[in-house]
């Protein structure tokens, strides 16, 4: 199949078939049949579903932008503003009024080269709200181009985030950076993961072409108090290095900021590491303002996803004071 794009005209040469598509009109030429639904070859139909799903040749500039406010006890998703691919789906509450529940989309299906995303979240005071995502995040080979994510969050005095999105795919030849801000008011509390698989491991396929990097970071009243920063050329080399990815495709964090945990709940985050048989490396510590830093090193994502739930619980339990959930899209 050879792929032809010309501005908005899009020509696809399949065998005997022409497909044109315009920004308005879609016309469709195929010889010798006529194109009659129950004889469309599979191959013209996954032609055609690509071209009604492809993205502006520009890449997406899509934004999120999204207010939650507490009145009464209750969350509320106050203000949404979403510009495609991105988007939320309506809120619910699985676990009462006082924590809202959100998922993220990204309806074009995963990220390519140009795309330039950006979340702004923002928690009004005593806010409660648990965000996750509703599948795993694509990132597509690049031919040069960069594809980044930004997001900024701001959090209020007795608020709370859980940020727990699923795992992040980096194909090999991916180009791509994504930035994570939070601002933490006195009295806030912040916990949030980050699990990202380079290559498709499942297929034998290494991050073996491309770029990574991943910038996170958490402020109080002027002052950092989380700085990790991390950066990843691919290549055998750093890779296969104990100070890389020592062979192992998927790294991971979770860090705690807020009410100040114990060197038992550190403990405890440690034992549920090293009382299952889970598949890599992995190390707890505190971080400077009290709060907990966990980081994972393997190729096992539903390992670190069991582990890092396991400590998330954890931490629900004896700091948030709230009961154990799982989101209903990982089901």
């Amino acid at each position: 199949m050879e792929l032809v794009f010309n501005g908005s005209l899009k020509l696809i040469q399949l065998e005997n078939s022409h497909i044109k598509l315009s920004s308005f009109l879609l016309v469709v030429f195929y010889f010798p049949t006529t194109l009659l639904f129950p004889e469309v070859p599979s191959s013209l139909k996954k032609a055609l579903l690509y071209l009604m799903t492809t993205r502006p040749g520009s890449g997406w500039h899509g934004s999120l932008d999204l207010v939650y406010s507490c009145e009464r006890d209750t969350t509320y998703l106050t203000h949404a503003l979403v510009k495609a691919p991105l988007k939320v789906q309506r809120p619910f509450y699985p676990e009462g009024k006082s924590v809202c529940h959100s998922v993220i989309l990204h309806t074009a299906g995963g990220i390519v080269e140009g795309d330039s995303l950006s979340q702004t979240i923002r928690l009004r005071e005593n806010a409660n709200t648990l965000i996750t995502t509703a599948a795993a995040g694509k990132v597509y080979r690049s031919n040069g181009k960069l594809a980044k994510q930004i997001v900024r969050i701001k959090i209020e005095s007795g608020a709370c985030l859980e940020w727990v999105p699923q795992e992040t795919i980096i194909f090999n030849g991916a180009i791509y950076q994504q930035d994570l801000r939070v601002e933490l008011a006195p009295g806030a509390s912040w916990l949030g993961w980050e699990i990202t698989r380079l290559g498709r491991s499942a297929r034998g396929e290494k991050f073996l072409e491309g770029n990574w990097r991943s910038h996170t970071e958490i402020w109080q009243q002027g002052q950092p108090l989380l700085i990790d920063r991390q950066w990843l050329p691919a290549g055998e080399a750093i890779i296969n290095s104990s100070l890389g990815l020592a062979g192992q495709p998927i790294v991971a964090s979770l860090i705690w900021i807020g009410k100040p945990v114990s060197q038992n709940i550190i403990e405890r985050a440690q034992t549920l590491w090293s009382d299952k048989q889970y598949l890599g490396e992995a190390g707890v510590t505190q971080t400077q303002a009290r709060g907990l830093l966990c980081r994972y090193r393997g190729s096992s994502t539903a390992d670190v996803r069991n582990w890092f739930t396991g400590v998330w619980q954890l931490l629900r339990l004896s700091l948030m004071k709230r009961s154990v959930i799982k989101p209903r899209v990982w089901m």
